[in-house]
């Protein structure tokens, strides 16, 4: 016979009892606070409301902390019942929703193991704001970097994903009184615009609340005078404490939130001292309305707070204007895409060959390094996995066996899109219909849902948002976003097409091989948004100069209320907000990203992108100036110069002089043949110079890396490339052309190619002719050179090119000293000598294979087309290839240094001259008031003179 069950034990048994708050619902002993389910044993501890409660595992753990972080632990009072679906609050499941990932890809990418997102920050207001956000993120593990720009209202984050989700970053903003959203250039916009129409609605309140305060406040000052009633004079102070109400709690509300945020943060802003200045005044005035003892100054609360706002409006629309001028840089993706068909093997095989092509250029010491820090054994992984300054440019990277893949792509998609033949049935069978394409269905995508491999169609007049392959047979695009040249470019099927360009023909299709956000304009966004998001290290010293005024000015209040408190303590409230209000140090705060704001924008105009912040900083200090020659001071594409004819040929003594011209044209036209299909420049030059000649057909084309080109024409074999390849020195040790020279100085030439041939197999190699190349010098570059002489810097070539003719160019350009044959190492040592002097060098490559002379430089920028912006290592970038900007830049960032300066200068001497007047009471607070704007303003105006710069 069972026994009787136990009777259930009491209600204190199962609930805990000692509830810090009435109607807190809890859960059964041993089971979690959090879900309600049985927790293990031990348990996992998450402090709740003033206690430790006991959840069942770490993801309930997690989610109560992120919860109490959140500042929402009314949440667990809040709730009617204990279980796994129980609502969270509205704001965390929120801000939760950004760890997924379809919607974290939008606004997060990957950056040397870590995660970067750019944000949109509201309510920012001084630069203790951006301070407080920045100092309150460090504190949390798994923060690699956090930069918050005041001026364009955003912030860049840098974090370990492991560590914590971006929803926790959000949350933390959120709770110390700041509004965080990823950011987008049209929402961002939408939500300036939205802040910019709330400040002037306060700015409206406040303007009709202190012209009817002052109203009635010039009311009771005659009245003093002329002997109004009592009961006159308490009507008026009621009536101007009604008018002043809406003021103080409505459009005075943003300067008590600012300050509550850092207070709750154990720190101080500007609207700190502001915002005690305003309550002890209102409610000073509200305590004398009802006791009917002394002073009423319901018109300088109303007057300081219009005065503010009036200042702070025109700021915000000043920096406003200033970092739109950025975002105009960058076109918005267009929201829908039309996808046609995928095609994803073939995308990933031209992916592949042009990531080998592009570890084929990088140099051994750049390789070699790569492997030493991503600790990759794989060269070609260890590159791609390695930081972003070793990336390799696949731009650069198409050569002949990159066009063969990409024209037979874009030959089968041309077949396979025909209409099939309706009088052959078997063709219209779907497994025949497209045999390498995915089926074809004509669909409307989001821009961020494009995959590597879909294929697209381009509408005429819209932007391309993504680098692709052209598969239609011609396609006109305009490249002057990301070039600044406005020359409209053919494309012709099987070329790349860069991202941000414009289509302006008809509509084409593409194959899409790269993400919207890996795209040439989404880089560029990226390396704005970097650089406006770094803070140079001027910057860093104005905001940690103003937290100090900030807190000074607190104590030194403190000591003015108590000196006229002995004095005359029907002063000393006044004389305490005077000095409060008048030594705010908001210009103090302004004077540095104002001025860097408006000056970056400038420098875009002239197609100078700054990627890094301290950029203009440096360029204002820079000493000297350090060039590479190949496609920095020249444009990289050479031109053919003149044809040397060999032996027997040239010095036959029987040969008529006449028939030199007809020889040359021969041997140019056999030296065009076996060029043909090669992307090399000299290739380029030898068929550009031929293009009028007859080209005879080869057989057995061959290329030989480092090389050169071997073809059978006629039944002779012919070589072209450099002499040692041409004449098969390596392989015969000698031959009949030993005493073959080539002359590049008295030819005035970079570069030369030798056309040799062999007439049998048992023959050696006879050279042919000679041919010297070229490379034009930019436009301007001795202007710009003259310039920087003029300027007191001096001007350095280090180039890998062992041509004398190298040195003659440089000696032509009035350049001080040049050095020619170094290899990379040997640049890196040269700056590194001149620095050891003292000097500060500004390193300008061609982004390519100059990645480690760019990094050691102090300042680098890198003359780039749209092939080469994916080439990050520098701290800037011309984009449009016009060298002069390089003046340009050091001219602007000497006027924003000297305009920085005036602003300190400025911000400094009036806070020290208005101090005493304040303190000793000869400054009433709405004068002080009006003080601050204008000194303010004068900084923001002042700064806005960079753009005319």
């Amino acid at each position: 016979m069972s026994s009787a069950p136990s009777p259930m034990p009491t209600s204190s048994h199962h609930y805990e009892d000692n509830s810090i708050t009435e109607g807190l619902v809890l859960p059964l002993a041993g089971h979690c606070f959090h879900c309600g389910d049985p927790v293990p044993q031990p348990p996992f501890y998450a402090d709740i409301l003033g206690k430790s409660r006991e959840m069942c595992c770490m993801g309930c753990q997690l989610a109560s902390q992120s919860i109490v972080e959140a500042g929402l632990e009314q949440y667990y009072l809040d709730r009617s019942e204990i279980n796994r679906t129980a609502s969270l609050p509205t704001q965390l499941t929120r801000l939760e929703a950004y760890d997924h990932d379809e919607i974290k890809s939008q606004f997060v990418y990957a950056q040397d193991g870590l995660s970067v997102a750019e944000l949109s920050v509201n309510n920012l207001r001084c630069a203790a704001c951006t301070w407080l956000i920045e100092s309150r993120l460090y504190e949390i593990d798994g923060i690699s970097k956090c930069q918050v720009n005041l001026t364009n209202q955003r912030m860049r984050v840098i974090w370990d994903q492991n560590k914590l989700p971006i929803s926790r970053i959000l949350a933390v903003i959120n709770e110390i009184g700041y509004e965080a959203k990823p950011y987008r250039q049209d929402t961002h916009e939408a939500m300036l615009a939205k802040h910019n129409n709330k400040m002037l609605l306060r700015l409206g309140i406040a303007a009709l609340g202190a012209m009817q305060a002052m109203m009635y406040a010039v009311a009771l000052y005659f009245g003093e005078y002329s002997g109004m009633l009592i009961l006159q004079r308490d009507f008026l102070r009621w009536v101007s404490l009604f008018v002043s109400i809406p003021v103080f709690f409505y459009a005075g509300i943003p300067f008590f939130t600012s300050a509550w945020s850092a207070v709750r943060a154990h720190q101080v802003n500007m609207d700190v001292p502001v915002s005690i200045a305003l309550i002890v005044t209102f409610f000073a005035s509200l305590y004398a309305t009802i006791t009917g003892h002394g002073q009423t100054y319901y018109d300088s609360v109303s007057m300081f707070i219009f005065f503010l706002l009036a200042g702070r409006y025109i700021e915000h629309n000043a920096r406003l204007k200033a970092a739109t001028m950025a975002n105009d840089l960058v076109v918005v993706e267009p929201v829908l895409v039309q996808k046609i068909a995928e095609n994803k093997e073939d995308a990933a095989l031209i992916l592949q060959q042009l990531q080998q092509n592009a570890f084929d250029k990088v140099d051994t010491s750049t390789i070699n390094q790569a492997v030493h820090e991503t600790g990759v054994k794989s060269p070609i992984s260890a590159v791609a996995s390695a930081p972003t300054k070793y990336t390799p440019n696949f731009m650069q990277s198409m050569d002949a066996n990159v066009h063969q893949i990409t024209n037979r792509i874009a030959q089968d998609w041309q077949q396979t899109s025909r209409q099939p033949d309706i009088s052959k049935p078997d063709l219209l069978k779907p497994d025949l219909l497209k045999p390498a394409y995915g089926a074809e269905q004509k669909q409307m995508v989001t821009a961020q849902s494009l995959q590597v491999g879909d294929i697209i169609m381009v509408e005429a007049g819209s932007e391309i948002i993504s680098d692709g392959i052209l598969l239609s047979p011609t396609a006109t695009v305009s490249q002057s976003l990301l070039t600044g040249e406005g020359d409209l470019i053919i494309k012709t099927q099987g070329d790349y097409i860069v991202g941000g360009a414009q289509n302006d023909s008809q509509p084409f299709e593409m194959l899409v091989t790269a993400l919207p956000e890996d795209s040439q304009i989404g880089l560029i966004d990226r390396l704005m948004n970097r650089a406006m998001s770094e803070k140079p290290k001027l910057a860093q010293q104005a905001d940690k100069l103003a937290r100090w005024f900030v807190a000074r000015i607190l104590v030194l209040s403190a000591f003015v209320f108590i000196g006229w408190y002995f004095v005359d303590p029907s002063q000393a409230i006044w004389a305490t907000v005077a000095v409060l209000v008048a030594t705010c140090p908001c210009a103090l705060s302004l004077a540095t990203p104002i001025a860097l704001t408006v000056s970056t924008n400038r420098l875009a105009s002239y197609g100078f992108l700054t990627t890094r912040g301290h950029t203009l900083q440096t360029l204002a200090e820079i000493t000297h100036v350090a060039f590479d020659k190949t496609g920095t001071l020249t444009y990289g594409k050479p031109n053919l110069l003149n044809i040397e004819l060999i032996k027997p040929v040239s010095q036959n003594e029987n040969a008529d002089s006449s028939a030199l011209p007809l020889q040359k044209d021969r041997f140019l036209g056999i030296a065009a043949a076996l060029e043909v299909g090669s992307r090399h420049p000299i290739a380029h030059a030898l068929l550009t110079a031929a293009y009028q000649l007859h080209l005879p057909p080869t057989q057995a084309l061959q290329h030989y890396p480092a090389g050169g080109v071997e073809a059978m024409i006629d039944g002779v074999l012919y070589r072209i490339g450099h002499m040692d390849f041409a004449l098969d020195k390596s392989a015969t040790g000698e031959n009949v052309d030993n005493d073959l020279t080539i002359d590049l100085l008295s030819h005035r030439a970079s570069s030369a190619v030798v056309l040799s041939c062999q007439t049998s197999s048992s023959s050696g190699w006879q050279a042919l002719a000679c041919f010297y190349f070229s490379d034009k010098v930019r436009d301007n570059a001795r202007s710009m050179l003259d310039t920087l002489k003029d300027l007191g810097i001096e001007s350095v070539m280090l180039t890998g090119d062992p041509s004398p003719q190298a040195l003659v160019m440089a000696e032509s350009l009035g350049m001080q000293s040049a050095y020619n044959g170094l290899s990379p190492t040997d640049k890196v040592n040269h700056i590194q000598q001149l620095q050891a002097q003292g000097s500060v060098v500004l390193m300008v490559g061609d982004g390519i294979n100059d990645a480690p002379v760019l990094a050691a430089a102090d300042v680098s920028t890198s003359i780039a087309g749209a092939a080469d912006l994916a080439q990050v290592s520098s701290d800037s970038i011309i984009l449009n290839g016009q060298i002069e900007a390089i003046t340009a830049a050091k001219r602007i960032a000497d006027k924003t240094e000297r305009i920085i300066k005036q602003n300190f200068r400025w911000a400094l001497a009036y806070n020290s001259i208005v101090l005493l007047p304040a303190a000793f009471g000869y400054v009433p607070p709405w004068l002080a008031a009006i003080g601050m704007s204008l000194s303010s303003l004068f900084v923001v105006l002042n700064a806005l003179r960079l753009k005319r710069a």
